[in-house]
């Protein structure tokens, strides 16, 4: 990558675009206003000068040429007395002047001859030479006479210039400044996201191990600490699905070779009819564990293309309760489990055949994962405070250690040890499912009991919009 396309050149550019904007602006602000208050200052002193210079003024003519150059060097200024001549008021002719005979700078004085137009005192700025002066000029004697007094700006135009030069200098040190620091703060934060950087290529590639290390607080240290609960995440994710792999090919190749084995001792030897019809039953048994795994793979797909819909009909959920202790009663009687039924009517809204469908997870979870002579409850409740109903199955097996309880939902995961089995998938899919019939599934275990109960609305129940969001 181009050093011209790096974080620190943008950062460095935008700061020196800033500081120069900032220093524009206070240039347009500042030394035009600075401008003209010191020409206001210097013609402010000139207009506060001309009611003592007309007071003192000789009415001898003859005097004016020593009075100016008195008044002159009293004020501080060139002092001009004209005649103004009584048939063109605006022919003006110098009378007397502080500066001597020649006086044909001054001789056509804009000012002057505003100020006979007016009548009155006039002050302004004009240029002779290059050189800018404040000017006042008033008619006295019946406008007879004009009295002018003129000051040079070279001093104020000067400072001026100096404050113009220094506010030059002081831009180029800042934007060299603001260069520095946009390429010293750049490459402090180049540094930690080319970090980032390495980590999500390492992610990208397969690699979870390292962590993601950055100790700042700001919004980079958030986004590490994003990226490291990511690659945990994502690991877990991993692990997950490598197992997933190894439980899959277990529960895929276990029927099959049995149904296999079973198939080529049915076509290679003669068996009497009950032996044929026990490697009958078998094959249906794991093709029963292939259907099922199946279907999950299915579902979960359809879930995460976002294509599984869900009805929102009401039913009595105590109904589908008995339907599924019927189902699987001989089931449980076959492991050696007691499954019992205690049913309260309980209308819900929801997919009848998806609520179906996660009651009969349950209940094969609570028969496979504990141990025979276990005692099954499954049973509905009505919450009216809420306006929900529950199907819970409890079981007085052995529990679920309470560091499971947040994982036992997720995608593959599978508690170790114990009598655990099967895909991993069951819990997960009946989490997502109950989450789209806007209800949920709770998991309590604890004094040799656990319960997992499937909550939904019940009919009449108010949706609101942030149920919908959730």
């Amino acid at each position: 990558m181009s050093i011209l396309q790096g974080v620190g050149a943008r950062l460095s550019v935008a700061l020196a675009l800033v500081v120069a904007v900032a220093l524009g602006l206070v240039y347009v602000i500042v030394v035009p206003s600075l401008e003209s208050r010191l020409i206001d200052a210097k013609e402010a002193t000139l207009r506060d000068a001309v009611p003592e210079l007309i007071a003192n003024l000789p009415s001898d003519p003859f005097a004016w040429t020593d009075y100016v150059d008195v008044a002159s060097y009293r004020y501080s200024a060139r002092v001009v007395i004209y005649d103004v001549d009584s048939i063109r008021p605006t022919a003006v002719r110098v009378a007397a002047d502080s500066r001597g005979a020649t006086s044909r700078d001054v001789s056509d004085d804009q000012v002057v001859i505003r100020a006979v137009e007016a009548g009155r005192l006039v002050g302004g700025t004009v240029g002779y030479g290059g050189v800018r002066f404040a000017e006042v000029a008033v008619p006295v004697a019946n406008r007879k006479y004009v009295v002018m007094l003129q000051r040079s700006l070279a001093d104020s135009i000067s400072n001026i210039r100096l404050v113009e030069r220094r506010l030059v200098l002081a831009g180029l040190v800042a934007l060299v400044v603001a260069v520095g620091i946009g390429l010293g703060g750049a490459s402090v934060f180049a540094r930690r996201i080319r970090r980032l950087e390495r980590v999500a290529d390492r992610i990208s590639h397969g690699s979870f191990d390292e962590a993601v290390a950055d100790q700042g607080r700001d919004e980079l240290g958030q986004l590490a600490a994003t990226f490291d609960r990511m690659r945990e995440r994502l690991r877990g994710l991993d692990d997950a699905r490598r197992e997933f792999i190894a439980n899959a090919s277990h529960e895929l190749r276990t029927p099959i070779f049995a149904v296999g084995g079973a198939l080529e001792l049915l076509a290679e030897e003669e068996m009497d009819a009950a032996t044929r019809q026990e490697f009958i039953g078998s094959m249906r048994e794991q093709m029963a564990r292939l259907t099922k795994l199946t279907d999950e793979l299915l579902d979960l797909s359809r879930l995460d293309a976002d294509r599984l819909g869900v009805a929102a009909t009401p039913f009595d959920l105590a109904r589908v309760a008995a339907e599924l202790v019927g189902v699987l009663g001989p089931v449980a009687e076959r492991s050696g489990h007691a499954l019992e039924l205690v049913a309260t009517p309980a209308c819900c809204l929801g997919d009848e055949e998806r609520v179906r469908q996660i009651g009969l997870g349950l209940i094969e979870n609570a028969i496979r994962h504990t141990p025979a002579l276990t005692r099954v409850v499954v049973s509905t409740a009505v919450d009216a405070g809420r306006r929900e109903v529950r199907l819970s199955v409890c079981d007085d097996g052995p529990g679920i250690a309470a560091e499971h309880h947040e994982h036992v939902f997720e995608r593959f995961y599978r508690v170790e040890g114990g009598r655990a089995s099967g895909s991993g998938l069951g819990l997960a899919i009946a989490r997502e499912l109950a989450a789209r019939m806007r209800g949920r599934v709770e998991l309590a275990s604890g004094d040799g009991r656990t319960t997992f109960t499937l909550v939904l609305p019940a009919v009449g129940a108010h949706v609101s919009d942030d149920d919908d969001d959730a």
